[in-house]
């Protein structure tokens, strides 16, 4: 249809809410996984809390198994079905009945042995295979009308809802 906007560059002007440290870590972990997972669904959801980027084999959102979430202040890399994996070293975070996630300093953590283990384990644990030689395809799934703030406040400003 024309005057319609590309999932893609949606997905550009989401990250531009986002401060450029936080946006330059998202980029990275993006194009990492996206490397990782060739044929993979996108599935994006601006959020009231967070903008999140799930990586699933099919357009379902109940098959994704990991996701890559903004918060104003740092970059999660969530894995959806956590919690039944072998995490021997403890490197992941969070105590729920299902997510698991790891914290993102930068894009290279994604690339440390034991991150890459826990990837390939959630990989080979799901129940629908990726379809690797597929292309990759984007879906706008949410875009929440009333939104937190995108990137932190100062420290030093007073919070106007106290």
């Amino acid at each position: 249809m024309p005057g319609t906007t590309s999932p893609e560059r949606q997905l550009t002007g989401f990250l531009a809410k986002f401060s450029p440290e936080v946006r330059s870590v998202a980029k990275a972990a993006l194009a990492t996984m996206r490397k990782r997972l060739p044929g993979a669904i996108e599935l994006v959801y601006d959020n009231y809390n967070a903008l999140v980027v799930g990586f699933g084999p099919s357009e379902r959102p109940s098959e994704a198994i990991f996701s890559i979430v903004l918060y104003p202040r740092r970059v999660n890399l969530c894995f959806l079905f956590g919690a039944e994996l072998d995490d021997p070293q403890k490197i992941l975070q969070g105590n729920g009945n299902q997510v698991r996630h790891i914290r993102l300093e930068d894009a290279s953590t994604l690339d440390e042995p034991d991150v890459k283990a826990l990837i390939g384990q959630a990989i080979t644990a799901s129940d629908t295979p990726f379809n690797r030689k597929g292309r990759r395809k984007m879906l706008i799934r949410l875009v929440s009308a009333k939104q937190r703030p995108r990137r932190p406040r100062h420290r030093n400003e007073e919070r106007k809802d106290r």
